[in-house]
């Protein structure tokens, strides 16, 4: 048979002890004092005995029973300790029962806050993490419990919220290149009466929509990745990283010059493929949007204890207001959209989740017409500070 609740709670052993502890320290607390009065008082019952006893005339008149004062005082201590013990007798049950009540509202006491706590638990669901404790009183062990429970389901809530912006952002993009796929398909590949230019536009066109398509899902692959945290990192020198970045991704079609301008020596603890793939983001995007025999400068420096990577272009540059948006999911420049290929929206917001993962941060400094530098911020291998890195473009100098 299983046991009810009440006996399996946590509420119900501790009563158990409390009660017990208590029951123990007065039941030896009692008897340590019957046998200290025991002691201290030689209690013995009246012997009796009789003594003659005569009249003023010397006549004997009859007997009567006598006893000294000590025995007296024995006989009276003797009757203290029979009381005592009935008293004790008697008090130990109620005294068991009063240690019962007593643990049962301490142990509620203690308690009710893992109370609170598992009612807030059962009132979240997977779908609704707004909720928290918040639980009041003096900053104990059970109050660190529930703040960091509170804290954990602020970084979950924000993950779940981030991931259903992702799930919906990545949702409505690829939308657009499967609606146009799908209308070339019904409205021209398949149609017969379809001319062979018509077909060759079709398929250039669906050509371009499955490119967009796997670039997008390459780039959330590897914002996955990044969340899960599966990155390796090595020691790395940042202006090798620069280089490579330079080498693999800068291909422009297009009359462009790409310069490099890296200082030696800068080492730092990351995942090279990762900080590769953020600066070959940045250059990317540098090629997409500099004009024609414009230059774009890689370089690489240490200021403090923070390494920084920066990639600058000459292209249309960005609005104040816009540079707080521009590495968020999916944004867009509303003059980023040249006649050349579109891109998914998340390189940038790749570029960010890489640096901070890394303990970092990046910077974008731009001016309307002039251009736009964006700057990877890392700590060196030996930093030991808690400095911010500096506010300043490190190229504007």
């Amino acid at each position: 048979m299983r046991r009810p609740e009440v006996f399996r709670s946590i509420r119900f052993r501790l009563t158990v002890v409390y009660s017990t502890l208590l029951f123990a320290l007065a039941g030896v607390t009692m008897a340590i004092t019957y046998l200290a009065v025991a002691q201290a008082t030689s209690p013995q019952p009246i012997t009796e005995r009789t003594a003659k006893v005569y009249n003023d005339n010397k006549q004997y008149v009859g007997t009567m029973t006598v006893a000294d004062v000590s025995q007296i005082e024995a006989a009276v201590n003797y009757n203290t300790l029979q009381s005592m013990r009935t008293f004790t007798v008697i008090a130990l049950p109620a005294l068991f029962l009063a240690s019962l009540a007593i643990g049962w509202v301490l142990s509620g006491r203690v308690l009710r806050p893992v109370g609170a706590i598992a009612r807030t638990a059962r009132e979240i669901q997977a779908t609704d993490l707004s909720r928290r404790i918040h639980l009041q009183g003096p900053r104990d062990e059970l109050r660190d419990l529930a703040d960091t429970i509170d804290s954990m389901l602020d970084r979950l809530d924000q993950a779940f919220r981030a991931q259903r912006q992702l799930i919906d952002d990545a949702s409505h993009e690829l939308r657009s290149p499967l609606a146009i796929i799908r209308t070339h398909l019904d409205a021209t590949l398949t149609a017969p009466e379809a001319t062979t230019d018509e077909r060759g536009r079709a398929v250039a066109i669906v050509d371009r929509a499955t490119t967009r398509m796997s670039r997008l899902v390459e780039d959330l692959l590897a914002t996955a990745r990044r969340d899960a945290d599966s990155h390796n990192d090595t020691d790395a020198d940042l202006s090798v990283i620069a280089r490579e970045a330079g080498e693999e991704t800068f291909l422009p079609d297009r009359p462009l010059h790409l310069r490099y301008d890296t200082a030696g020596g800068l080492h730092l603890i990351g995942d090279t493929d990762a900080l590769r793939r953020a600066a070959g983001n940045l250059l990317s995007n540098a090629a997409r949007l500099a004009p024609d025999h414009s230059t774009v400068t890689v370089a690489t420096g240490q200021a403090g204890s923070w390494l920084w990577l920066a990639v600058a272009d000459q292209g249309p540059g960005i609005a104040a207001d816009d540079l707080p948006r521009v590495f968020d999911r999916f944004w867009r420049s509303p003059g980023g959209n040249t006649g050349r290929e579109r891109r998914t929206g998340l390189g940038l917001a790749i570029v960010r989740q890489i640096v901070e993962s890394h303990g970092g941060q990046v910077t974008a400094y731009s001016q309307l017409g002039v251009g736009s530098t964006f700057v990877l911020w890392l700590p060196a291998a030996d930093r030991t500070g808690q400095d911010p890195p500096p506010p300043e473009n490190p190229l504007s100098e």
